[in-house]
């Protein structure tokens, strides 16, 4: 019989908070176009509009901010190539719909932490431009100085994009108090169902839609919206609200645990940016010259599932853009696995991966204290 496999890619995809699993059910059976005007189609509508004043309230928006959209890497194209901007700037660390969705972005580069160089922003930057950074980054966890970053944007004219996927529902967002042009947001990675996200955007900003349709999302995304997707994305949104600084606490307790227990026992490993602000589930450590794919496929087989990077590169697993960009060797870059946990991870759990982690690296030939 196989062995249930421990799921520890929360940063690829969370598996469905039940509460946004019985939204999408419950709406699924309502059905209804919120675009028509009889009943059905009003009863729909209000569905809708209530899950969009909870995403809303999640990033500290006002509900006529949120369009909805099929996910975030949707949203991050929608932004770089709807807002108005005479360049597009984007961090080297940026994911990939990001550093994609324009043909000749300035790319900003960052320092050995993964953060955007503030003065090499303050040196290019220039009126019109569109800046566009990660609130954390999805292979680190670390946070960017958001708060610095719009500043020096708003000093020189220019506007900011912020990708908050993996930030949503991880750490406090406050869109109106930031006040940046436009906020990435999705679902699945904060236990909603997948294929919906949003566009958080300054309700005063002109956007061209990238998809045209009835003029559904106030004329900025066409096409019949995904319901059932938005009231899950809603629900999700909603109960994380009361809980998030709670789930926080617990999950960063775990993964210092299992920081300190890698240090520990596998001393060839490299822990990666443990020393920064850091979102608190993301976990990036290295077993210099043992290739992340072995890693990754070793782990899966004594149950556990990890990732090497984004999960968006059509199960490729290569070298880590993000942490060449932060200077680190290819040894290393090459090397890195990332362990990311969530709501339903447990202390057992992670107590248990520690152990195939310590097998997996005698297995790989890794010298505990002396490298590969």
């Amino acid at each position: 019989m196989m062995r249930e496999t421990v799921y520890l890619d929360y940063n690829a995809t969370s598996p469905i908070r039940p509460e946004a699993a019985d939204a999408v059910m419950d709406m699924l059976r309502l059905g209804g176009n919120p675009s028509s005007v009889h009943a059905a189609g009003r009863a729909a509508r209000d569905k809708v509009e209530a899950a969009r004043a909870q995403v809303a309230d999640l990033v500290g928006a006002k509900p006529g901010s949120v369009t909805f959209t099929s996910g975030a890497s949707e949203a991050n194209v929608l932004a770089l190539r709807g807002l108005p901007s005479r360049r597009v700037l984007v961090s080297a660390i940026e994911h990939d719909s990001v550093l994609n969705a324009v043909s000749d972005p300035v790319l900003l580069p960052v320092d050995g932490a993964g953060r955007i160089d503030l003065d090499a922003l303050r040196g290019v930057v220039r009126e019109g431009d569109l800046v566009s950074v990660m609130a954390a980054n999805n292979e680190t966890g670390v946070i960017q100085p958001l708060a610095d970053i719009a500043a020096i944007v708003a000093e020189a004219g220019a506007v900011l994009h912020v990708d908050a996927v993996q930030a949503a529902g991880r750490m406090a967002l406050d869109f109106g108090g930031l006040s940046p042009a436009a906020m990435s947001v999705s679902a699945h990675k904060l236990g909603g169902p997948p294929g919906i996200g949003a566009l958080v955007l300054k309700t005063d900003l002109p956007l061209t839609a990238q998809t045209r349709g009835g003029g559904q999302e106030r004329g900025r995304r066409g096409g019949t919206e995904n319901t059932a997707g938005i009231v899950g994305f809603g629900a999700a949104a909603a109960a994380l609200q009361s809980i998030w600084q709670e789930e926080r606490d617990r999950i960063v307790a775990l993964r210092d645990r299992l920081e300190r227990g890698i240090a520990a026992t596998v001393p060839a490993a490299v822990l990666i940016a443990t020393h920064m602000d850091r979102i608190a589930n993301t976990l990036s450590v290295a077993l210099p010259g043992v290739p992340a794919e072995k890693q990754v496929i070793a782990l899966d087989l004594a149950g556990y599932a990890v990732s090497a990077g984004s999960a968006c590169s059509s199960g490729k697993v290569k070298t880590s853009h993000v942490l060449s960009a932060m200077g680190l060797p290819e040894d290393i870059a090459g090397s890195a696995v990332r362990i990311s946990l969530g709501w339903k991870t447990t202390a057992e759990e992670i107590a248990g991966f520690l152990k195939a982690y310590q097998i997996m690296a005698v297995r790989l030939a890794v010298r505990l204290g002396g490298g590969a």
